[in-house]
């Protein structure tokens, strides 16, 4: 394609975006596993009891693109601006924790639920005392219009319930929720009061998931909205199996302090260990989309497949009748 420059033409030379793939192969590369150890307070809020366990229980492991781990990290990246343009207007911020450096973190229920937050801060001149939880969320232009409208528990219900939970895990009755439009570097700020009854509730919903031996109810038909974009789709309106690693495995059992026991060896299972597939891997048969026959102590019989923990995982769905 010729392009007018002055008296004369410059053509445009067509490249394929190879600095850009670049890019975005990179932040695949650097990618952590995508399976936590614990069940996270980022995401208790979800409407779907069953997704919560699948992905406690890592039915399948979730693998982002790289353009979407580079918004991702957009996100953890304004935190420390946030962070300064508070310092800015003279609210104290601690985004650590000073008695152990790090990070500001809970956990409870076994030490399987907890997460981490931005911070705390106080001096804010609603209540210049009282510390607050600190909040830092980045939202898209129709995002953040939706946001402003309804509030944060109107907009963002699971960004509320986020923060009820650090609110009362981390003894604090307020927190401040900072929200900035990635088009327009618009601010959004709201503070929100400590709800202990609804807070408990959330607690009592992570214990149901985690002490769950098998996954609850389908709480939406396969045509519901938040189904169709669902991770987990295939594995809980399908007929694919989950993956194969011990949080699938019919023995396997968490216990205190964070800890996973295998029934059949009575011993810990490390994360790494968890990670990996082992012939003597089971599914919990309610996670097999199939009519069990037998169990005879070791393998498990279906009407059309057979559990011998030695099958071929490319064989991810089920033969049927």
């Amino acid at each position: 394609k010729k392009r007018r420059l002055g008296n004369s033409f410059m053509v445009a030379i067509s490249k394929p975006q190879i600095i850009r793939d670049a890019i975005y192969k990179n932040y695949q590369a650097s990618a952590g596993d995508s399976r936590r150890p614990h069940l996270g307070g980022s995401i208790i809020g979800d409407e779907c009891p069953r997704k919560l366990w699948y992905t406690f229980r890592w039915a399948r492991t979730i693998k982002h693109d790289g353009r979407l781990l580079k918004l991702f990290q957009r996100g953890h990246n304004e935190e420390h601006i946030f962070i300064k343009e508070l310092r800015d207007v003279g609210i104290e911020v601690a985004e650590v924790d000073p008695e152990t450096g790090r990070q500001w973190s809970i956990k409870a229920v076994k030490n399987h639920f907890g997460g981490s937050f931005d911070g705390v801060g106080r001096g804010f001149p609603e209540a210049p005392s009282t510390w607050h939880l600190l909040e830092f969320k980045t939202h898209s232009e129709k995002s953040f219009k939706d946001l402003v409208k309804k509030t944060v528990i109107g907009s963002k219900p699971q960004h509320y319930a986020q923060m009820q939970v650090y609110m009362h895990l981390g003894k604090l009755t307020r927190a401040l929720y900072v929200a900035v439009n990635k088009n327009t570097d618009e601010i959004y700020t709201e503070r929100v009061k400590y709800d202990r009854k609804f807070a408990e509730t959330l607690i009592k919903k992570a214990e149901n998931i985690i002490d769950g031996e098998v996954p609850p109810t389908k709480p939406f038909a396969e045509d519901f909205y938040l189904c169709r974009w669902c991770d987990f789709k295939d594995q809980c309106h399908g007929e694919q199996l989950p993956e194969r690693n011990c949080r699938t495995c019919l023995y396997s059992t968490p216990d205190e302090d964070q800890k996973w026991i295998c029934g059949q060896y009575k011993k810990e299972i490390p994360v790494d260990v968890q990670r990996q597939q082992h012939d003597c891997h089971r599914f919990i048969p309610d996670l097999v989309p199939d009519e069990q026959i037998n169990f005879d102590g070791k393998n498990i019989t279906y009407k059309n497949w057979k559990d011998d923990g030695k099958n071929n995982f490319e064989i991810e769905t089920l033969s049927r009748d």
